[in-house]
C-alpha cells in the first residue's frame, strides 16, 4: 500500500507490524527514484537514518539486494569504526546512505559529507529513535537537507511524539497502517505466548530447560542491564549451550561478530538488550524470552517480533517477578491480553514441560552428546578498526587474559643479583683501611667470620715496675667496649701485648713520649682508632635570674604590679588636644592682586 505513494513522491508515515517488509516499502521507491549511478554526481541522493547499527547493517543488506540490478552505490555510516574507510568512499561517490545520527554529524562536521542534495530522508523506526533521545540530532540533520524533499517515517508503533514531529518537517503525509482484525487474529495464532510469574533465582534454570525442548532452532534472550546479559550468557555457558551477549558495552566487532555467528548457526542463544530488538530479522528464530518484564507495551511488541517473522511460527515466554506485576498489567491491559494474572511457575512445574514440550526428566544442563555446535570461538572477529575500548565477554575470558600477562611479564623480569656487602657504621668494609701485621696474625684466632663477640670486657695488663709504665698503662688499661665481631676483639688483645712489651724500651729514654712511641708503633690512624675517647664535661647552665615575688599582706588583697612603662619621651596627645592645636594653627591665605 506504500509503495505507490512513495514512488509518487508524497510524504509517508507507514505503520505495521515487525517482519511485514517495511525495509523494501522505502527501498525500492528511493532506489527508483534515484537511478542508476552516475560518474559526475558523488554527493548522496538518499539518506536512511536509523537508531542502532545493527540496524544500519541490516537495512543496507536489503538495499544492496534490492539495487542489486541498477548498481547502486550505497554505503553504511555508523560510529565505532574507523572514519577512514567511510571517507575514502565519500570522496569516490554514493548514491545512498545508511547510517546512525551521531557518526552522521560527525562527518558533516568535518566537511567530508554534503546532504545538499538529498532528495529522498527516511527515518525508520522513528519512536526508537525518540525514545533513545535522538531528537535534537534528528532535527539538525533535517535542517542540513534541503526543503524541498520527499520525507517517510516508518515503525511499527507510533506515539504521539511522531505525530507532532510529521506535522513540523512533513507536507501533506499519509498515514497508511497496515493492521486489520483478520491479521491481528492470525499473528497472534502464529507467535505462542508465554507470560509466568517466576522467581529470579529459578529463570535460568527455566530458560535451560527450554533450550532442550523439541522443534527448538535459535532463541533471544532479552535482558533490561546490560550485566544482567553478561550474568545469563556466562551461566548458560557453564550449562553447556553455545550462548553470546550482544550489548552496548561490546566493541562492534564483538557485536558483528555474535549476529554473524547466531546467523550463521554457530551459536543458538543470543542474549541481548533492546538494542537488538528493533528491525533485527535472523530466519530460524523459533523461541523468544523477556528474562526480564518489558518496560512498556512497545517494547514488548518489538521483542515477541524477533520470532514468528514472515508466516513463520514461534513461541515467546515472559518472566515477570513479584515486583513486576503492576508493570505487567499495565502492558496486559494496552495490548488486550488474557494474561492479567500470570500464572505462578517454576522449574519442576508440570505445565512447564507440557506446554514447552520438554522431554520429561530433562535438567538444566545440556548432556555433552547434544553439544554441537561451533560457539563464538569459531566466528573471526573483523577488524573494523574500532575507536572505542575493547572490552571482554566475560569473567572468565578476563581472568585468563589477566594470567596470559602475568606470565609474561615472569618471563621478561630480569634475575635478580644481589650482592651483600658488611657495612660497619654506614661504610663498606673494603672501604676502611687494611689490617696491619698484627691484625692479620690474629684472624687466624678470630671465630669463623660472624660470630659475635661477648659482652664489652676490661683489656688489663700486668702491673708495670716503673712508675713510667704506669701513665702507660693508665691510658691503655682504660675500658674499651669490645666491638661487635670477635674478630676485632682478638686484634685489640694483641696490640695491648705488643704495647706493653715496647713501653719499658720507650720510656727509658723520656715517659712523656710514651704516647709517641705508641703512635709511632701502630700508626696515626689506628692509635686514634684505639685510644679511649675523652670525656665530654658538660657545660655549666646560665642561671636565670628569677622575678622578684610578691608577698601580699593578706590573703585576700589583690596586687597588680604594672610594667615600668615610664620612659624619657613626652606623652602621646590625645584626639581631642589634637583639633584643638589644628584649630589654632594660622590658615593659608592666598595674596590678592592687585
Amino acid at each position: 500500500m506504500a509503495l505507490p505513494l512513495a514512488i509518487s513522491g508524497q510524504d509517508v508515515i507507514g505503520q505495521a507490524r515487525t517482519g511485514t517488509g517495511k525495509t523494501y516499502a522505502f527501498g525500492v521507491a528511493m532506489l527508483q527514484r534515484v537511478g542508476k549511478p552516475r560518474k559526475n554526481r558523488k554527493k548522496p541522493r538518499g539518506l536512511v537514518v536509523v537508531p542502532t547499527r545493527e540496524l544500519a547493517l541490516q537495512v543496507t543488506e536489503d538495499l544492496v539486494v534490492a539495487g542489486g540490478k541498477l548498481g547502486s552505490r550505497i554505503l553504511t555510516v555508523y560510529g565505532g569504526r574507523a572514519y577512514e574507510p567511510q571517507i575514502e568512499a565519500l570522496k569516490q561517490g554514493v548514491d545512498v546512505i545508511v547510517g546512525t545520527p551521531g557518526r552522521l554529524l560527525d562527518l558533516v562536521k568535518q566537511k567530508h559529507l554534503d546532504l545538499s542534495q538529498v532528495a529522498m530522508l527516511v527515518l525508520d523506526e522513528a519512536d526508537r529513535m525518540l525514545d533513545l533521545g535522538f531528537l535534537p540530532d534528528i532535527e539538525r540533520i533535517i535542517k542540513l537537507v534541503p526543503a524541498e524533499r520527499q520525507t517517510m517515517l516508518f515503525s511499527a508503533t507510533m506515539p504521539g511524539e511522531i505525530v507532532q514531529l510529521s506535522r513540523r518537517y512533513l507536507s501533506r503525509p499519509t498515514h497508511v497502517r497496515a493492521e486489520n482484525a483478520d491479521a491481528d487474529s492470525e499473528d497472534v495464532s502464529k507467535t505462542t505466548q508465554f507470560v509466568w510469574r517466576t522467581h529470579r533465582m529459578d529463570k535460568i534454570e527455566i530458560v535451560s530447560r527450554m533450550l532442550q525442548c523439541d522443534g527448538h532452532g535459535l532463541t533471544m534472550v532479552f535482558c533490561e542491564t546490560k550485566r544482567a546479559c553478561d550474568m545469563v550468557s556466562e551461566q548458560l555457558k557453564e550449562r553447556g549451550f553455545a550462548a553470546a551477549a550482544v550489548h552496548g558495552d561490546l566493541g562492534q566487532g564483538q557485536r558483528e561478530q555474535a549476529l554473524r555467528a547466531f546467523r550463521n548457526g554457530k551459536i543458538d542463544v543470543l542474549v541481548a538488550t533492546d538494542v537488538a530488538a528493533r528491525g533485527i530479522d535472523i530466519d530460524d528464530v523459533t523461541h523468544v524470552v523477556n528474562y526480564d518484564c518489558p518496560q512498556d507495551e512497545k517494547t514488548y511488541v518489538h521483542r515477541i517480533g524477533r520470532t514468528g517473522r514472515a508466516g513463520r511460527t514461534g513461541v515467546a515466554v515472559t518472566f515477570v517477578e513479584w515486583e513486576e506485576l503492576t508493570r505487567w498489567k499495565v502492558i496486559n491491559n494496552a495490548l488486550g491480553l488474557d494474561f492479567a494474572e500470570p500464572v505462578e511457575t517454576y522449574s519442576t512445574s508440570p505445565h512447564v514441560y507440557a506446554d514447552l514440550r520438554i522431554p520429561e526428566g530433562t535438567k538444566g544442563v545440556l548432556p555433552r552428546a547434544q553439544r554441537s555446535r561451533a560457539g563464538l570461538d569459531a566466528e573471526q572477529i573483523e577488524d573494523l578498526g574500532e575507536t572505542g575500548r575493547h572490552r571482554t565477554r566475560d569473567r572468565r575470558d578476563k581472568d585468563e587474559r589477566r594470567d596470559k600477562d602475568d606470565r609474561a611479564e615472569r618471563r621478561e623480569r630480569p634475575a635478580r643479583n644481589r650482592q651483600r656487602r658488611r657495612t660497619r657504621g654506614g661504610q663498606d668494609q673494603s672501604e676502611l683501611a687494611t689490617l696491619d701485621a698484627g691484625q692479620a696474625l690474629d684472624n687466624d684466632l678470630a671465630v669463623e667470620g660472624d660470630i659475635l663477640a661477648p659482652e664489652p670486657a676490661t683489656v688489663r695488663t700486668p702491673e708495670p715496675a716503673a712508675p713510667a709504665e704506669t701513665v702507660i698503662t693508665e691510658a691503655v688499661t682504660a675500658e674499651v667496649p669490645a666491638p661487635r665481631r670477635a674478630r676485632r676483639g682478638a686484634n685489640k688483645v694483641a696490640l695491648t701485648e705488643a704495647l706493653a712489651e715496647v713501653a719499658p724500651s720507650a720510656v727509658e729514654d723520656d715517659g712523656a713520649t710514651a704516647p709517641a712511641a705508641q703512635e709511632a708503633l701502630i700508626g696515626a690512624e689506628e692509635f686514634e682508632a684505639t685510644a679511649p675517647p675523652a670525656p665530654v664535661v658538660p657545660e655549666a647552665p646560665v642561671a636565670r635570674p628569677e622575678p622578684e615575688r610578691i608577698t601580699p599582706p593578706t590573703p585576700f588583697s589583690i596586687i597588680f604590679q604594672s610594667p615600668d612603662l615610664a620612659t624619657d619621651d613626652d606623652v602621646a596627645p590625645s584626639a581631642a588636644s589634637e583639633r584643638v592645636q589644628q584649630r589654632r594653627r594660622p590658615s593659608y591665605q592666598r595674596p590678592r592682586r592687585g
